[in-house]
């Protein structure tokens, strides 16, 4: 099984299919399809599963990204997610999830290319990018072109 039908079958339950149709969407047995449901604990039937997962996920009792079961510390807050790799992935594929306030972003001018640029949330930045500031102060007697 190989990591892409893996990320296939975790989302088709998260939609609520079934074994079988995700066997045949995959391209695997129905029996390998539930062992490996079973393993993840994302087994049932799907539509229950579904329901009881967003319930689960909704009290922070499973991740958000991988369905697995997070360990929750005993003071401060909820854990959303069961690792940093999970976190990473879900913000990746969640985009509009992210809440950015209209009045934290800042256009401002290079001070090296001269380009305009979108800062968020800093001001006070100077360089569009990682290579315009290294280029002013690695190459400053350089002719820029």
């Amino acid at each position: 099984m190989t990591e892409e039908q893996k990320k296939q079958i975790v989302k088709m339950r998260k939609d609520g299919d079934g074994y079988k149709t995700i066997a045949a969407a995959v391209g695997l047995s129905r029996d390998a399809v539930r062992t490996f449901c079973k393993k993840r604990h994302i087994a049932g039937f799907g539509e229950v599963f579904v329901l009881n997962d967003k319930e689960k996920a909704d009290e922070y009792k499973r991740c958000l990204n991988c369905y697995g079961y997070i360990r929750q510390p005993k003071k401060g807050r909820h854990k959303k997610f069961c690792s940093d790799k999970c976190r990473r992935e879900w913000w990746k594929t969640h985009p509009e999830e992210i809440n950015k306030k209209e009045t934290a972003q800042y256009r401002l001018k290079c001070a090296y290319c001269g380009e305009e640029f979108i800062s968020y949330g800093n001001k006070d930045r100077k360089y569009c990018s990682h290579n315009c500031y290294i280029h002013q102060r690695l190459y400053e007697s350089e002719v820029r072109s």
